[in-house]
């Protein structure tokens, strides 16, 4: 009998290789809700371990076929890199039936005659782990040589191989804790930057995410929203837009931190602001939700703060999403700052006079970050750039951000914009910008 953690994320991993799926969404669905809770951890473990180290996974195997350049098939594929990121990577898990459950979930497929090539593979993948040599590349960075370098070449080649490490780490758990929530359940550390987040250590949080008490959500995220609600005017209602709003993690701290505010929170897909609604709760009148593309808005200078949270790259994210790195090409660049351009043209006439516009994405990737800015501040006179480290300030003097969380982040934030680099920073990657309207009308 297959084990079920097994079974499970190798039908996962087909459905990534074949499909435009996430694994982020995929090991939360119904696929994994049978299993029992130590199944779930492996199956979870089995799916991100194999996609963070495929591409030297891959470049292992190879070198182990008969034949490297004939193409394998899906099935024999899925298997062979699970169970070879197993044999690699995990202790303590008897090889035999690791390859035993690998040939035969190959055997549940419509390629039954590729299972004895998967014996054959990962039975030289089990003896060169015996005798500590494994294939020449299951060492490499695991990330495309084009990222690497890129990234060697924004930020050096110190910080591009931190971002590497980061990446092939099991992403950590940092949750938004609600003020005065208490949290026996679980053991928690404090957070790298803010007074409210706290690191995960170990336990169970599905009960306080169920009550309302945390949230799962990375401090670099927990920051941008920060920096959105920071410094509002004390109006009697202010008018606050986020235009590409789902999950709803930001949008959830708009709203703890600005009391005064009616939020719109806009998204282009009705089914995720559906979902959104179920994990806000009653907002009242404070709340509203508007199904739109955010780059086709027609607005009018009467939004005292606007977030664009851009649809991007997720570079900065790989840890937790490490099939990002087996899609993106460089040229998806082009296409992600072409419409980040234009969401961010849309947004900008929106603003009151002295509003403003924080734009930001979870990439690490220039053409979305400063280019985009550039790009559309190129045609806007009247609006400015507000420098980050001035707002980071007042966000320590009010306690939002520890005074170690304000050090932490002095390296991030070199120049006007904010960027958290993995590996430099222990957070995901993100970039922020703050714009303010200077000559519209209220």
């Amino acid at each position: 009998m297959i084990a079920p953690a097994r079974q499970a994320a190798y039908r996962i991993l087909l459905r990534i290789a074949a499909t435009d799926a996430h694994s982020d969404d995929l090991l939360r669905g119904p696929a994994l809700d049978a299993l029992s809770r130590q199944d779930r951890n492996l199956a979870t473990a089995l799916v991100l371990g194999t996609l963070r180290w495929q591409l030297a996974l891959d470049a292992g195997i190879r070198q182990l076929l008969a034949h490297p350049a004939a193409k394998l098939n899906p099935e024999a594929a899925a298997a062979l890199r699970m169970g070879a990121w197993q044999l690699l990577y995990l202790d303590r898990v008897p090889a035999h039936a690791v390859i035993n459950d690998s040939v035969e979930l190959v055997k549940l497929g419509r390629e039954r005659g590729a299972a004895g090539l998967v014996n054959a593979v990962l039975r030289k993948i089990a003896r060169n782990a015996e005798h500590k040599s494994s294939p020449p590349s299951a060492a490499a960075l695991a990330h495309p040589s084009w990222m690497v370098e890129r990234w060697a070449r924004h930020y050096g080649a110190e910080a591009a191989q931190a971002i590497c490490r980061w990446d092939q780490e099991p992403a950590s758990a940092a949750l938004r804790v609600q003020q005065d929530a208490r949290l026996p359940e679980i053991e928690t550390q404090p957070g790298a930057f803010l007074s409210c987040a706290r690191r995960l250590v170990r336990g169970d949080t599905s009960a306080l995410i169920r009550a309302g008490h945390v949230r799962i959500q990375d401090e670099a995220s927990q920051l941008v929203a920060e920096i959105a609600a920071a410094a509002m005017p004390e109006w009697p209602v202010a008018k606050v837009l986020d235009t590409c709003a789902a999950p709803g993690g930001k949008t959830a701290i708009l709203l703890e931190r600005i009391p005064q505010a009616r939020v719109t929170a806009v998204d282009v897909s009705r089914k995720r602001l559906e979902s959104m609604q179920r994990l806000l709760g009653p907002a009242g009148e404070r709340l509203i939700f508007q199904v739109a593309d955010a780059a086709k808005l027609s607005l009018h200078f009467e939004w005292d703060r606007i977030l664009c949270d851009v649809p991007c790259s997720g570079t900065g994210t790989m840890a937790r999403n490490p099939e990002i790195r087996l899609r993106l090409t460089e040229t998806d660049l082009k296409r992600q700052q072409e419409r980040q351009v234009a969401i961010l043209r849309a947004a900008l006439p929106g603003l009151a006079s002295g509003g403003r516009l924080i734009y930001s994405t979870c990439s690490l990737e220039p053409e979305e970050n400063e280019d985009v800015i550039a790009a559309v501040l190129r045609e806007a006179p009247h609006f400015r750039i507000v420098p980050l480290a001035r707002i980071l300030d007042d966000l320590a003097a009010g306690g939002v951000l520890t005074a170690e969380g304000r050090d932490r982040l002095r390296t991030a934030t070199q120049g006007n914009f904010l960027r958290t680099i993995p590996g430099l920073h222990p957070c995901d990657g993100f970039f922020a910008a703050v714009i303010e309207a200077v000559q519209q009308a209220r």
